[in-house]
């Protein structure tokens, strides 16, 4: 990052009116971590990331896709667990891995796109086993990943294969893990053949809309990261101590894709919440303007 783009942040952040300013705009302004030790400081979709570090673009066992988006950046953590997975990959057969959206340089909300992956923790991972590991920055801005789910969101398709599942278990038997977001088709087809030995590791396959052509890991908080906000309820919680391969899971594919009618309810409506494109400095940690005007 220029000096003058230091100076400039710095100038807005010690401003009277600093506070109110939108934080996508400031952090989506920065190309650069900043010079401070590693620490995720707030929750995965309120919060900002120092001392960031980049994955780099190409590795024997990986390549970032969309490198135009500046979102490679994480946790020094959550690289080396990436690069690992990568080699993970090869044991399952693929060539290694094609790795989506990361965090921007110093995390905070994104402009577009994501209202997490603010912290350095959560990284998409493609469904596409790579074909290639040479592409091209213009070739990596015209592919595009594959989907793994139906169009009627209830079934998996035949691009889903075995090699998917067993890389899935892979992260997330990895203790570092705190939970992956895949289609609920997806966790559907994986319960099929589930054990009970499968119940710590399943748990933590979580099913959310919106994750047909990848799938989104998230990372613990880091031992002594005092400022990180650990998620709340636990894939523990959430599962009741079991897999997840229960009615909370069938629910994706009945009741939400077909919600019964709510009756109305009285009174005034509760006000809307604030997205992640709507927060000020004011709606994140107070270390993040810190972040911020570091160099």
């Amino acid at each position: 990052m220029s000096r003058i783009v230091v100076f400039v942040l710095a100038a807005l952040l010690a401003a009277p009116a600093a506070a109110q300013e939108l934080a996508n705009r400031l952090f989506g302004a920065v190309d650069v971590p900043s010079a401070q030790a590693p620490m995720p400081i707030g929750s995965y979709a309120r919060g900002c990331g120092a001392g960031m570090v980049a994955m780099p673009e190409s590795g024997p066992t990986w390549q970032v896709m969309r490198l135009s988006r500046g979102r490679n950046f994480g946790q020094p953590g959550m690289i080396t667990f990436l690069k690992q997975l990568s080699v993970a990959a090869q044991q399952v057969g693929w060539a290694g891995l094609y790795i989506g959206d990361i965090s921007q340089p110093r995390g905070g909300p994104m402009t577009s796109g994501h209202a997490s992956h603010q912290i350095g923790l959560d990284a998409d991972v493609w469904m596409l086993p790579p074909r290639r590991l040479d592409l091209t920055p213009a070739e990596r801005e015209k592919i595009s990943s594959v989907a793994v789910r139906s169009a009627d969101q209830r079934s998996v398709t035949p691009a889903w294969t075995p090699a998917h599942k067993t890389l899935l278990q892979a992260a997330a038997s990895d203790p570092r893990v705190d939970r992956i977001f895949v289609a609920a088709a997806v966790k559907i087809d994986m319960c099929k053949t589930a054990t009970r030995k499968d119940r710590d590791w399943l748990q933590k396959i979580r099913p959310v809309a919106g994750h047909d052509t990848h799938f989104h890991i998230r990372l613990k908080c880091p031992q002594g990261a005092r400022l990180c906000k650990t998620q709340t309820p636990t894939v523990k919680e959430l599962s009741d101590g079991g897999s997840g391969c229960d009615e909370t899971l069938t629910w994706w594919v009945t009741d939400f894709l077909n919600p019964p009618k709510a009756a109305k309810q009285p009174g005034k409506p509760k006000p809307r919440e604030k997205t992640s494109r709507e927060y000020t400095m004011a709606d994140l940690p107070a270390q993040c303007g810190e972040v911020l005007s570091s160099r």
